[in-house]
């Protein structure tokens, strides 16, 4: 039988309709039986036969003439089920029509009227009932000679139910569980299947050799789901997450939806509330610019702010590819916002001017900026160029054109700076902040400027954790630049909501930190994220220790130990109480520094930038020298 079932893996047709017609048969003689009451001389005063036989002609060609025969029975659905119903309802009109037509010529009834209509009923039920038992056969044989995997579904709500049946439909899985935290859930049933304690996921993985955990909880804590992960990791059991509703395509969940967890999912922080209100008052129909637009965090500003009705958005990037890849995303969303997509250099004051001429924005947020630590060491004059100049640029022409608010994006590398790239985010707080603090005193301030300051952000471009994905699926090694290195991380939309926010709740002059949660310690990052891709540290993947980068930092900071924080409404958005200084000190500075930088002596541009902020202390780099100096002249 086994052998039979695992070679005839469609039945054929001329069988189906044979089936067909037996149940169709069966039907009217218990339709026969169930009219008279079991009294068979009943049936022989009706001639029952000829009654059955006509019952399963007129089957016959409603099978022909609706092809129900067509469907293969394993796979029977809905639209089997109607096609059932068609056909069962012609062959009842057929037996009306043949029977009708036999009284007019004999005057005798061939098939009594209640005998049709029980008939029908019978046939609907047997008809579609009987697919549904040669269905499950093929099922459970076809189940029982392969080698399925036992699943275990964490969440036993509607979300839960659905990945189910799902999964119900693969040939390779089999749900053998649902966990739940939930008291009133555990040890009840959801559709045939028992739901546990999600605590005993440790015993239940041994117990009923579980191999996979899909994860069906949309708003699942982040401390839990790492929990659970952890579990898995350390049992060797593959994890995967079911997508948000929203995101189901067509509003319907399938298999290939199903993914495997992500790093990224297990350090996202548990959802950010915001004041929408108060966003949506900061930009509704107001013409908004953002620098650095086709970047990691800049195009997530563009997304995010498009949902609170600007009057127009203006992107500013030097980055051709990149901001012809955003207006190929945006434009195709059917988006009644006007969008313009600019390319120009922020240092470029004439260029910059004549945008700001032409679109007059109301706020801006200046993203724009060179990021990468080495780089930026290696190449000292750009990086001050483009970060501290360029951000002069935009400051002075938000002043000249009246914008009523500028939010400046930093960076946690600006506290206690090691590095070129740091040092030239922190001169562009200072720049900013006395520009602001200055215009207030003077009764000029027509422009607010806001400073944000965050950490590193997850899967932004040259971030670690894409750079980590690139080198497992090269078969490693993954490279860690130290065992004891430690960074704090956010996701892209999460940062730029609390920018958004922060922007929205700014009155001017303040650096805004957000709350970026616990540092995460590299070496742990790399290791999971192998485990995640289903293989071992140091047996499959080699993590190699490369020695510190020029400029890097073992631990980031959020605040100079000079400063405290001052809270806002928001609780992971505080505001950072930093040292004042003097604008016009600040003003003849980074002018002097264009000069500086014009002769390209990189010695002598660290060295004015480090006499500016003197917590500027460089760290595994050859600037270090400068410091050395220094502390020989205090001496």
């Amino acid at each position: 039988m086994i052998r039979f079932i695992k070679t005839l893996r469609i039945l054929p047709r001329w069988i189906v309709v044979i089936l067909d017609m037996m149940v169709i048969g069966a039907s009217t003689i218990l339709g026969y039986l169930l009219r008279f009451n079991f009294e068979l001389n009943e049936l022989d005063k009706w001639q029952f036969e000829r009654g059955v036989i006509t019952a399963v002609l007129a089957g016959l060609c409603a099978v022909l003439l609706t092809k129900s025969y067509r469907g293969i029975i394993r796979y029977t659905g809905l639209q089997d089920g109607l096609r059932i119903v068609y056909t069962s309802v012609i062959a009842m009109v057929f037996t009306f029509m043949a029977s009708w037509g036999f009284l007019m010529a004999f005057g005798q009834q061939l098939v009594p009227n209640s005998v049709v209509i029980i008939t029908l009923i019978n046939s609907l039920l047997f008809l579609f009932y009987y697919r549904l038992i040669v269905k499950n056969i093929f099922s459970f044989y076809k189940r029982s000679l392969m080698k399925m995997e036992n699943v275990a579904i964490f969440g036993a709500g509607q979300s839960g139910l659905i990945t189910k049946h799902v999964i119900d439909n693969d040939q390779t899985l089999k749900v053998v569980a649902f966990l739940e935290d939930d008291d009133h859930k555990i040890g009840k049933l959801i559709d045939g299947t028992r739901i546990f304690d999600a605590k005993d996921l440790k015993e239940l993985i041994s117990d009923l050799k579980i191999t996979q955990l899909i994860i069906s909880i949309k708003e699942l804590p982040v401390q839990r789901k790492n929990d659970m992960v952890d579990i898995c990791l350390e049992e060797h059991i593959k994890v995967k997450s079911v997508p948000p509703v929203e995101k189901w395509v067509r509003g319907e969940l399938s298999l290939r939806q199903i993914k495997e967890v992500k790093i990224e999912d297990l350090l996202h922080r548990d959802i950010i509330k915001l004041d929408k209100e108060n966003i949506r008052n900061d930009i509704f129909s107001k013409s908004v610019f953002i620098t650095g637009a086709a970047g990691s965090i800049g195009s997530e500003i563009v997304r995010q702010v498009l949902r609170f009705g600007p009057r127009q958005v203006v992107m500013i990037d030097q980055a051709e590819s990149a901001l012809y890849e955003l207006e190929r995303e945006l434009v195709h969303e059917d988006q009644m916002i006007p969008l313009k997509f600019v390319i120009g250099d922020v240092t470029n004051y004439d260029r910059m001017q004549q945008l700001f001429h032409e679109y007059k924005p109301d706020i801006l947020y200046h993203a724009a900026a060179y990021k990468h630590v080495p780089m930026m060491e290696a190449n000292p004059s750009e990086a001050l160029n483009t970060n501290v100049l360029g951000s002069k640029v935009i400051a002075n022409l938000c002043v000249e054109n009246r914008v009523k608010k500028m939010v400046f994006i930093s960076t946690d590398k600006a506290v206690n700076p090691t590095n070129v790239m740091g040092a030239s985010k922190r001169m562009s707080e200072i720049y900013i902040q006395s520009l602001n603090n200055y215009l207030q005193k003077s009764g000029l301030a027509n422009t607010s400027f806001v400073t944000t300051r965050f950490g590193n952000v997850l899967g932004s471009n040259g971030s670690v954790i894409p750079f980590f994905t690139k080198q497992i699926a090269a078969g490693g090694p993954i490279t860690v630049t130290h065992p004891e290195i430690t960074r704090f991380f956010m996701t892209i939309p999460e940062a730029c909501q609390l920018v958004l926010e922060a922007g929205a709740m700014g009155n001017g002059g303040e650096i805004f930190i957000f709350d970026m949660g616990k540092a995460v310690k590299v070496l742990d990052l790399a290791k999971k994220m192998i485990q995640l891709s289903g293989l071992e540290p140091g047996k499959d993947i080699d993590i190699v220790f490369t020695g510190l980068r020029e400029g890097e930092k073992l631990y980031e900071e959020l605040l100079n130990t000079q400063e405290n924080t001052i809270a806002t409404y928001h609780n992971k958005i505080m505001i950072a109480r930093v040292a004042e200084y003097n604008f016009e000190t600040v003003k003849d500075f980074v002018e002097g520094l264009q000069a500086i930088i014009s002769r390209g002596d990189e010695m002598e541009i660290v060295s004015a930038i480090k006499k500016m902020i003197p917590e500027y202390i460089s760290n595994f780099s050859r600037f270090e020298i400068l410091d050395k100096k220094e502390f020989a002249k205090s001496s």
